[in-house]
């Protein structure tokens, strides 16, 4: 292993949100991205912040870790991986920014025959995913809207490159689950979703399609770093058993 470093502001042991099985998710700092209902805006920013809680001490988030660190956390949860067919999962943020540190956290991982998966919003030259491809057993892929402008009022980027990255990977026979998060006055409409299926007809399917409901539990996080949380509302269960139809 070098002695690469990445910034990351977590490492989340016993995860069974990230990917199957039973995992650990590493939160790689820093995002090119600005999506207004984003639930960890603590990994905006590539720099380390101070985040303010009430009646609780300064708390520093973001510091670097070498790759060996960052192994050494990982394989604590070895034989949980082998047992529930889990694994690592890179997240974000961005992961894909802190492109050197992260193939070597896959490469590492793949050395130690430890599923990967690499949770992403996209938004990076396609050259970053065939510098990873190798080394990656998942792809979990966030579509947020179909619609370019409405895609940039919201995330502060168009969605061109997104949407073309995703059928390379497609084409190139990646695993991918495509994830998409629900959030009421966005995207919470069976045409929006009618919309991304028939651009997935078009593609070699993915292995999954995952709906996920907008939550309000990183409101704390904007407080702590003095800004502003979200104004967005969680979809009601039978919207999302609408927009799950489409799908089926």
């Amino acid at each position: 292993m070098t002695e690469k470093m990445g910034n990351l502001f977590d490492i989340q042991r016993n995860s069974f949100v990230d990917g199957p099985g039973i995992r650990t998710t590493v939160f790689f700092k820093g995002c090119n991205m600005r999506c207004a209902w984003c639930h960890n805006p603590e990994s905006q920013s590539p720099e380390s912040q101070t985040m303010i809680y009430p009646n609780r001490p300064e708390e520093v988030c973001g510091r670097l870790y070498s790759v060996e660190e960052v192994m050494r956390i990982i394989l604590k949860d070895r034989a949980f991986y082998a047992a529930s067919g889990g694994g690592v999962t890179l997240s974000g943020g961005e992961c894909m920014l802190q492109t050197d540190f992260l193939t070597e956290i896959l490469r590492a991982c793949k050395a130690n025959g430890i599923h990967t998966a690499v949770d992403t919003a996209g938004h990076v030259p396609y050259q970053k995913f065939e510098r990873i491809l190798p080394y990656t057993d998942l792809f979990l892929y966030d579509v947020k809207c179909f619609d370019n402008e409405k895609h940039k009022q919201y995330t502060g980027v168009g969605n061109a490159r997104i949407l073309e990255n995703l059928k390379k990977l497609l084409a190139a026979d990646a695993p991918v689950w495509v994830r998409i998060p629900i959030i009421p006055s966005v995207n919470d409409t069976e045409e929006e979703m009618k919309k991304i299926k028939a651009l997935l007809d078009t593609c070699k399917a993915p292995k999954k399609i995952e709906l996920l409901p907008y939550h309000a539990m990183g409101e704390h996080k904007y407080q702590a770093l003095g800004k502003t949380p979200p104004v967005f509302s969680a979809p009601c269960e039978k919207t999302m058993t609408q927009l799950n139809h489409v799908f089926s």
